[in-house]
């Protein structure tokens, strides 16, 4: 797995998104979710280059 994988489920762990996806799997997120998804692993990435 991943450094990004890892960081995916942290996320959909933080935003309560992490059963629905367990028992649905990833394409059962709503477009949004996975916009807020993407979007917060985007602010990660960003804030550790700048560490």
């Amino acid at each position: 797995m991943s450094d990004r994988d890892i960081m995916k489920i942290e996320t959909a762990r933080e935003l309560g998104l992490w059963e629905q996806i367990q028992s649905d799997g990833w394409e059962s997120l709503t477009n949004a979710e996975c916009g807020r998804v993407g979007g917060i692993m985007g602010k990660k990435i960003k804030d550790l280059k700048t560490r």
